[in-house]
């Protein structure tokens, strides 16, 4: 029996291996994107319980101005890191974007060659099914011819 061989496999396996390698790019990038977004969580719970801090045990009583001092020093360079961190998170969303789209973009060259490889075996089997029924007919035909012979043979004795 004769078998299907897609002439452009290499070139599949190869497309294949790129989606592998933007998938592996994206997960990268979203890793980093959660790490940031994690640590301005942690950033965010810090300064919340410092605040809660400073509330609930430094503005009772006796006030302490170098307390207060350092707490507002604390919160601006908090602020600071903060404001970085979002700017991180933006830079690394426009890298994660252009990971999804170069994604998209591999497993759109993927389909094409899938799509490519299906209509060829469809092209193969109607091929193979045409073949066979031409053999088939032939068969058939040479059967026919040799009943129709032996048959004019047998009345013609």
């Amino acid at each position: 029996m004769a078998k299907f061989v897609f002439k452009f496999a290499g070139v599949l396996r190869q497309r294949e291996y790129v989606e592998d390698q933007r998938q592996r790019e994206l997960a990268v990038v979203q890793q980093e994107m959660t790490r940031l977004q994690a640590e301005l969580r942690q950033l965010n719970d810090s300064v919340q319980s410092s605040t809660d801090d400073l509330r609930t045990n430094h503005l009772t009583g006796r006030l302490d101005l170098n307390f207060l001092g350092a707490h507002r020093r604390f919160m601006l360079a908090m602020q600071r890191k903060a404001m970085g961190l979002v700017q991180q998170i933006a830079a690394v969303q426009k890298r994660v974007d252009a990971a999804q789209a170069a994604l998209a973009e591999a497993a759109k060259q993927r389909k094409i060659m899938e799509k490519l490889r299906e209509r060829s075996l469809e092209r193969w089997k109607a091929d193979l099914n045409r073949k066979e029924m031409m053999e088939t007919d032939e068969i058939a035909m040479q059967i026919g011819y040799r009943n129709s012979v032996e048959g004019t043979a047998e009345a013609s004795a």
